[in-house]
């Protein structure tokens, strides 16, 4: 063998040996001999979510070589906390409470679990105990008397789940006169204020569950809060968060309710619990329509590194055992989500889940979550509460009304009533839309996260993750206009008018001169969405308006550019989804723009924008209308798919579209 021969074949072995290490030590969750009788799409049964759940605890006790390790996790370069030594108890506090949503179930089925060395019984009793103990590390002091709601709030009412669910492993063993510090310390937080959001349930939890154990109580209190938080009901399964609706209106409400009525409620306080039950029963005809139809959730709203959380009222159904359940859909988004999440290769870093969406990504994170923070997506595997033999777990997986209701070349709206949000299903696609309440100003989000990227997006698509806007004008899924500082600022500032005719109709100003506003109107059609806009604005202006956004995958966006009819055409292709942007009217140009570091699945993403300058003095017309498009990648596109419309004309206040396929859309902006 030559010398030339003996470098190659030591380096492709070196190679093969590394890949195989590699692969070895991965941290990417594996579903081990999966079930595709049962479950032919995910293949996941019980025992791949106990499996799951255990993927994610045996990451978090890496970090636990001994009972007195508290679990505190590596920093997150970024806005999280702790940015002070004062934070680090909290910080400390959250990981051990949040841990225990995902080891409390486990520890309900298998008191004796250990996990690198440690009896996991044993530590989560240890360290619940020294939170009571001046001396350590881990102490939480009672809330002082005239202390308002804080983390620690949040903490010891998600302490209070965990112990509500499984007091036979968390409470019962302990001594008694720790039992007494820990009602102590707990109800000074539990009997006082709160925020007026399902933060409310926090101080339910942990008022409830010392009821149960005998303690005495601020029942008024409990019982207001209760009617207090029914009151957020807005119908279809959603309550409002006040003043947002995101996951939280939906998941967080429905699971505390339910939760609490099956461990708690039913015995003390049937007639609420029945409440709360009734309201559950409302969100299987509305919620399973918010994920795609391989499971996946859409990249929406605050605290979405909690990801598979989501999920969790869709096991809670097999409570109800309702035989007007498709326990076998609601099992397949729900594993679904968590294959979307724990296989993927970004999910984990330091074996502990990033902040962000797949990987980090610091435009989603908020300064109220620190790293063990991303543990409150254990909530998730409450759902093995739920009996084995129960259907949620037995049903065979199918993928509901995407092969019984939605068929091909059509698209299907589902107004949510008072709550304003309009959930959209693409059959073509696989993909579900979310469009809703958006409407706070940056000088007053001081939390700052209810004015951004989070929320202000025209709608989010689960198969098309919100890109951060720039600081030169990038923006995708948006508009961004130059403001009187010659900033680009985006809009935030939407106030729902109506949904009429599979139109969903918003009025829009920017938040720095309410000279400059918009009627909005949205059109979904089968393969993307037929934006018309009215340019109210009293003054010249210049604007963007934003496609969504690809990612750069495993080669680069392809751009096209071609005319159609006279329309100038540009798709974007990254391999695995195909965008086209078609200005119909009102828009000079088009571009393509890329960006680095916005895009939370790879650091450089592309997106298409259409641009313009307007000066309401020329009489110029003011109606903008927008083809956004989109198609997987391979599939080609059809002239008439890309031009859909043959006539659009402008009307007093609107126009008149008239499309290839003989339909007619009248949008009307009174």
């Amino acid at each position: 063998m030559n010398k030339s021969s003996l470098l190659f074949l030591t380096v492709f072995l070196s190679t093969f040996l590394f890949a195989q290490k590699k692969e070895s030590n991965s941290d990417v969750f594996q579903i081990v001999n999966p079930d595709y009788k049962r479950s032919p799409y995910t293949g996941m049964t019980k025992q791949h979510w106990r499996d799951a759940a255990q993927y994610l605890l045996e990451g978090a006790f890496t970090y636990i070589h001994s009972l007195d390790d508290p679990m505190k996790f590596p920093k997150q370069e970024g806005k999280s906390y702790p940015v002070n030594e004062s934070q680090i108890p909290t910080e400390k506090l959250e990981g051990l409470c949040r841990t225990l949503f995902i080891a409390a179930p486990l520890l309900k089925e298998n008191p004796d679990l250990v996990i690198n060395n440690i009896k996991v019984a044993d530590y989560y009793r240890h360290q619940i105990a020294e939170l009571t103990n001046p001396s350590c590390p881990s102490y939480i002091e009672p809330r002082p008397k005239n202390g308002g709601p804080n983390q620690k709030l949040v903490e010891f009412g998600a302490l209070a789940v965990s112990m509500i669910i499984n007091p036979e492993v968390l409470w019962k063993p302990l001594p008694q006169n720790q039992k007494d510090a820990l009602a102590k310390i707990m109800l000074s937080y539990g009997d006082g204020p709160t925020v007026d959001s399902n933060w409310k349930f926090f101080n339910v939890f942990v008022l409830s569950f010392f009821k149960g154990q005998g303690y005495v109580v601020n029942e008024k209190l409990l019982v207001e809060y209760l009617e207090k938080s029914l009151k957020h009901y807005r119908g279809n399964g959603w309550y409002n968060d006040s003043p947002a609706y995101d996951y939280y209106s939906m998941w967080a409400f429905q699971m505390y309710g339910m939760i609490w009525s099956e461990y708690f409620g039913k015995k003390h306080y049937p007639e609420i619990a029945a409440r709360f039950e009734q309201n559950f029963s409302d969100l299987k005809y509305s919620y399973p329509n918010l994920f795609s139809k391989n499971g996946e959730m859409i990249m929406w709203g605050r605290s979405i590194s909690y990801r598979t959380g989501a999920i969790v009222p869709f096991p809670l159904m097999g409570f109800q055992n309702d035989p007007n359940t498709n326990y076998g859909w609601m099992r397949r988004i729900s594993s679904g989500v968590i294959k979307q999440f724990l296989t993927h290769p970004d999910f984990m870093e330091d074996r502990v889940p990033t902040l962000g969406f797949y990987g980090a990504f610091e435009p989603a994170v908020q300064i109220y979550s620190c790293r063990g923070s991303v543990y409150w997506m254990g909530k998730a595997f409450l759902g093995l509460l739920v009996p084995d033999n129960n259907p949620f777990w037995n049903a065979k997986e199918n993928n509901g009304n995407w092969d019984t209701q939605f068929k091909k070349g059509e698209v299907y709206n589902h107004y949510q009533g008072d709550s304003q949000i309009l959930i959209t299903n693409y059959p073509d696609s696989g993909a579900s839309e979310v469009r809703a309440w958006c409407h706070e100003k940056v000088k007053s989000d001081w939390q700052k996260f209810r004015s951004t990227e989070n929320y202000n997006k025209l709608s989010y698509n689960s198969a098309f993750p919100w890109q951060a806007d720039g600081e030169n004008g990038e923006v995708a899924m948006n508009y961004v206009v130059k403001n009187k500082d010659n900033k680009w600022e985006a809009f935030r500032l939407y106030t729902f008018k109506k949904f009429e005719d599979d139109i969903y109709y918003r009025n829009v100003v920017l938040e720095t001169d309410e000279n400059i506003k918009f009627n909005l109107a949205d059109i979904p059609l089968a393969n993307g969405i037929l934006r018309v806009d009215k340019n109210n604005s009293d003054k010249s202006i210049s604007m963007r308006l934003g496609h969504y956004a690809l990612p750069v995958l495993d080669k680069e966006i392809v751009v096209t550019k071609k005319k159609i009819k006279n329309y100038e055409v540009t798709i974007i292709d990254n391999g695995k989804y195909q965008l086209a942007m078609i200005p119909i009217l009102g828009w000079e140009k088009s571009e393509v723009v890329h960006a680095q570091g916005l895009h939370p699945e790879s650091n450089k993403s592309s997106v298409i924008d259409v641009t313009a300058t307007t000066n309401p003095e020329k009489g110029v017309s003011n109606i903008y209308a927008t083809l956004m498009l989109w198609k997987k990648s391979g599939e080609k596109w059809k002239s008439k798919e890309l031009i859909p419309v043959k006539t659009i004309k402008p009307t007093n206040n609107g126009v008149t579209i008239q499309f290839n396929n003989g339909k007619a859309k009248q949008v009307d902006f009174d």
